[in-house]
């Protein structure tokens, strides 16, 4: 049976996703315990949203590195290919920290009051850097993932929550933090993400490079045996577009619903409310994301492997519904997160409360969604994808528009707005990768 390899695989991920949501937990309570918490609160959700926008193009950059590094060539055109499109990126977060740009993005779509701005443009000049280190992450991580050392990824992000939670425990009743409470949540993410980076790359050095040097042929479900041979920057293209596509929307998604609740009645407050319920809902099905992984780390079973996977990745879902209902629809469990654990005034975590139960649904669309993506990858067929991308920020804005703020209104419109997008986003997924036959992309 595999399943036991699949667990091992994906404890590692599991208690990592786990930690990591609980470090931003850290992270939001210690911003709400600053001078002009809800500012700070605001402030970093609108940068972060921003910037995490602008980087998520890059977040496949684990899936190319997972499935196209064969050779220590194709892993130095994928280094290349990742280091240039961070680069670009890095030049959009910059142009939004000093130009007209950032003042029409920050102040008119999102109706920010000139303090918050300022404040914004801060983050945002400081968050410049954040996609090019991101994206190499994603690569190292991808390599990783190949031959199974999961638990060197998980290592590296535990490390990063450590030095993150220190930063804001040190660093809270620092007088410049005082001052200038911004700085405390910039400082303890590029912490995190520095230390990070710094031991993926001793992992890749260590266990990674080796296979790299030797090279192996891959052998993806549905499709012929081939030889290894050369990536070409077409078909590196062709496979990258589809996964920018659906990340880039992926992560528009959030500032989308963060530009619609910012101009509603107390935007500031209910920005406030979905930096905290964003990360807090997170926690419990982040983690199924990873998923999509396993089709092509464990390839070599084959189709019977694939149909244990899909069975594997269902009962995961089942597993995170079932957490979420205990954390967020049990009342004293809830009060004693908003409450107790992140220190939300009772005003913001009663504003908290109706966004997490609909959170709890996301984990049933989730794991379904990361095994056909994870199908796909597997298949070379990220064209599939593609349609999903637009079907899910359609079905996001449909509902901004269509759900009626006298029913349902700040952040818990925003959520129920993204969850229809997240089931869309399953429908059309479902529906390309079992409509497309197996095919194989050449080179």
């Amino acid at each position: 049976m595999l399943y036991p390899q699949l667990s091992r695989f994906l404890l590692p991920l599991v208690v990592t996703m786990v930690a990591h949501g609980l470090g931003m937990q850290v992270l939001n309570g210690g911003m709400a315990r600053v001078p002009r918490p809800t500012e700070t609160l605001a402030a970093f959700a609108l940068a972060w949203g921003i910037a995490d926008f602008l980087a998520s193009p890059l977040s496949p950059a684990r899936q190319i590195s997972l499935v196209l590094a064969e050779d220590m060539r194709s892993f130095g055109q994928i280094l290349l290919f990742v280091l240039a499109c961070g680069g670009g990126l890095a030049v959009v977060v910059g142009a939004l920290a000093v130009t007209p740009l950032g003042t029409w993005v920050i102040a008119d779509l999102h109706s920010a009051p000139e303090p918050l701005e300022k404040v914004v443009r801060i983050a945002l000049l400081w968050l410049i850097p954040y996609p090019v280190i991101e994206g190499l992450r994603r690569l190292f991580s991808g390599l990783l993932f190949r031959i199974r050392r999961t638990q060197v990824v998980s290592a590296a992000t535990m490390v990063g929550i450590g030095v993150s939670i220190a930063t804001v425990v040190l660093l809270l009743p620092a007088p410049f933090v005082q001052r200038r409470p911004i700085w405390l949540p910039l400082i303890a993410l590029y912490g995190a993400q520095l230390v990070d980076l710094m031991i993926l790359l001793w992992g890749c050095r260590r266990y990674a490079l080796p296979h790299l040097r030797r090279g192996y042929a891959r052998v993806p479900t549905g499709t012929e045996q081939r030889v290894a041979q050369p990536l070409s920057k077409l078909y590196l293209l062709r496979f990258f577009w589809p996964l920018a596509l659906i990340m880039a929307i992926q992560g528009m998604s959030r500032p989308v619903v963060n530009l619609f609740i910012s101009r509603g009645p107390q935007g500031e407050e209910a920005l406030a409310v979905l930096a905290v319920v964003y990360t807090l809902g997170h926690i419990p099905y982040g983690w199924l994301n990873e998923l999509r992984s396993l089709p092509t780390a464990f390839q070599e079973e084959g189709d019977d492997g694939l149909g244990q996977i899909r069975r594997f990745s269902f009962s995961c879902g089942l597993i995170s519904f079932g957490i979420m209902i205990v954390l967020f629809w049990i009342s004293p469990v809830r009060e004693f997160i908003l409450l107790d654990l992140v220190g939300l005034q009772p005003d913001l975590a009663a504003r908290g409360r109706l966004p997490l139960m609909i959170f709890t649904f996301f984990p049933l669309v989730v794991a379904p969604r990361s095994f056909f993506h994870g199908t796909a990858l597997l298949q070379r067929r990220t064209s599939s994808l593609a349609p999903s991308a637009p079907s899910r920020i359609g079905a996001t804005l449909l509902a901004l528009l269509a759900l009626p703020p006298a029913a349902i209104h700040g952040a818990a419109r925003g959520i129920a707005a993204l969850y229809c997008g997240f089931v869309m986003e399953l429908v059309a997924a479902w529906w390309f990768v079992r409509q497309d036959r197996p095919r194989r992309l050449g080179k």
